[in-house]
């Protein structure tokens, strides 16, 4: 999954990082380079359950981005970590971006809002156009536009989004747990799967809820 791919499939699109840039010439910067690979990393090893890598592969993308002086790339990378995050179901104030808020322009700002489940009609034009359509879906269409989404980072965000602001749907939730398994990434596949246990246990379906409970369990016992 390559970062620039993976960037404006998630909705982040050209503007949230010109790393993409490493690929127009040889005189690329090595920070950039860096940076790319590095977040890249972190990413995907966030969506498979290695917490340490990821976190060292964060913070050595973050550094490489501070040694610019521009708080807008580190802001974007921080979104970009809070995105995986909703993806995965781990709902917080993204505090990484929270703290470069005062810098952060318009497009940044909207797309904070978008994980966040509050994005307003005023923010809908500067969100990318893949999520420019969840933004704006109505609540029949959602699941649909959801499942148009061509990237499974994507879509899981979107998922996620939608399961925050409380309009997810059973077949939203199995959307993304299909989404999550297909890619083999074991965070958020769990939280998803835990979202259709519980489900399903406060609907009495008992047995359904006990075999998503056995799935969760070999899951849990992959290698980390």
């Amino acid at each position: 999954m390559k970062l620039n791919r993976l960037f404006a499939n998630a909705g982040l699109s050209a503007w949230v990082l010109m790393l993409c840039a490493c690929a127009s010439g040889p005189l690329t910067p090595d920070w950039q380079l860096t940076a790319s690979a590095s977040l890249e990393r972190s990413v995907a090893a966030y969506l498979s359950g290695k917490d340490r890598v990821a976190d060292q592969e964060f913070a050595r993308a973050r550094n490489e981005l501070a040694s610019t002086g521009q708080a807008t790339l580190v802001a974007r990378a921080e979104l970009m970590r809070c995105a995986s995050q909703v993806a995965s179901l781990v709902f917080n104030d993204c505090p990484g971006f929270e703290s470069l808020r005062v810098d952060a322009a318009a497009p940044e700002l909207a797309y904070a809002a978008y994980l966040a489940g509050s994005a307003q009609p005023s923010d809908v034009a500067l969100l990318p156009e893949t999520q420019r359509a969840i933004a704006t879906s109505s609540v029949s269409a959602l699941t649909a536009n959801v499942a148009a989404i061509k990237d499974p980072f994507a879509r899981l965000v979107a998922a996620g989004v939608l399961m925050r602001s409380g309009r997810a749907d059973p077949a939203l939730l199995a959307l993304a747990v299909d989404s999550a398994a297909s890619q083999g990434w074991r965070r958020p596949l769990l939280a998803w799967l835990a979202v259709q246990a519980m489900r399903a246990e406060k609907s009495g379906e008992l047995q359904e809820a006990q075999s998503l409970r056995r799935r969760m369990a070999l899951v849990e016992q992959t290698s980390q």
